[in-house]
């Protein structure tokens, strides 16, 4: 196993066929992987197992299921061991800590070994039943069955609006096609899996990561459901952190944006300037236009110098070349095994 943590030197990219061969997609059999990350999920997570493979036979393909445990604190981890211990199917990945739910589900993909990989939450909103669909879209030819939500039961209306606003939002920052009204619910095919681990960057959002290697995507649509158990991890600070590390680690937009602001704020800031001298009807007024222009003015740059801090941070971040996640433990079929490749760049995979 690699355990070289050292970034590649910006190496060509090249899109690759599975390990063992060019097995066409249509014809039968292949492995599928799917690959779940897990954070204080014991509630729902022998359910969420028990649906999968009564659900996968139905592909018509061999499975794996990858569970990684992401620093859970309840008893999710002991749950996930006493599946792994009586399903040879499913292995289990304990990661040191808790990394986000990029990281783990980087680390899912890293280690599987399937010819297609299903990513799938373990809440069971994303229902399971969709996935042999998914694998049609793919033997017919689509390098990505992403999984297009049509409803979302359960969730405020709140929600839902700034949902709909990010992706469209994010959409329109991108300079390459993003699918909206999805999540990570998609099939990605082994070509696409070997290309996203390739990529040199550790800090990831894999929604636009996919989207930007340019393989064919199809939708499948689907309705969402509300959590079978348990509550959300996501709280509202942790959705803006991930909305902002959506479009940072995406877009250079930001940037432009704070020259865009500078140059609207300039023109406002003359033309207050000029109103106040033509239309002054005494000196608190006027006092008060310079005052208001001046806060506004000097907010622009406050603004930027943040904006170009938070970039900086985040690129210091990735020339350390700290792994974005560290694999404590695998758990197969009743063997434990240590000190797993962490770098996302490691092509080393379980026979």
């Amino acid at each position: 196993m690699n355990n070289d943590h050292s970034p590649a030197p910006f190496p060509a990219i090249l899109s690759h066929t599975p390990s063992g061969g060019s097995r066409s997609r249509s014809a039968p059999g292949g492995l599928l992987s799917v690959v779940i990350p897990c954070h204080n999920e014991e509630e729902v997570i022998e359910a969420t197992h028990r649906r999968l493979i009564e659900v996968l036979p139905s592909t018509g393909m061999a499975f794996e299921i990858v569970y990684i445990d992401d620093g859970s604190r309840d008893g999710t981890l002991a749950r996930l061991e006493a599946i792994a211990d009586r399903d040879p199917r499913a292995e289990v990945l304990q990661l040191s800590r808790n990394f986000g739910q990029q990281a783990a589900m980087s680390a899912g993909l890293a280690r599987c070994r399937g010819d297609a990989v299903v990513l799938i939450d373990a809440d069971l909103q994303d229902p399971p039943e969709v996935i042999p669909e998914m694998v049609e879209r793919w033997r017919q030819g689509a390098d990505v069955a992403y999984g297009r939500r049509r409803s979302r039961e359960g969730e405020t209306r709140f929600k839902l609006i700034t949902a709909s606003l990010f992706h469209r939002v994010l959409a329109g920052l991108l300079p390459y096609p993003i699918p909206v009204d999805t999540g990570d619910f998609k099939l990605l095919d082994r070509a696409v899996v070997d290309t996203v681990c390739s990529l040199p960057e550790r800090r990831r959002y894999l929604r636009s990561l996919v989207a930007w290697t340019g393989f064919q995507q199809e939708p499948v649509w689907y309705d969402r459901h509300a959590r079978s158990a348990g509550e959300t991890k996501y709280s509202f600070s942790k959705l803006v952190r991930l909305a902002l590390d959506a479009v940072m680690i995406s877009s250079d937009a930001p940037l432009r944006a704070a020259w865009l602001a500078a140059g609207f704020l300039a023109v406002c800031g003359v033309g207050c300037g000029l109103s106040a001298a033509a239309f002054r009807t005494g000196e608190d007024l006027t006092l008060a236009g310079i005052t208001a222009v001046v806060t506004l003015v000097a907010a622009v740059p406050t603004a930027a110098v943040a904006l170009v801090g938070e970039y900086v941070v985040r690129t210091y971040r990735e020339v350390q070349g700290r792994p974005p996640w560290i694999v404590k433990r695998s758990i197969h079929g009743g063997r434990d095994q240590a000190g797993l490749a962490t770098d996302p760049q490691s092509t080393s995979r379980a026979a």
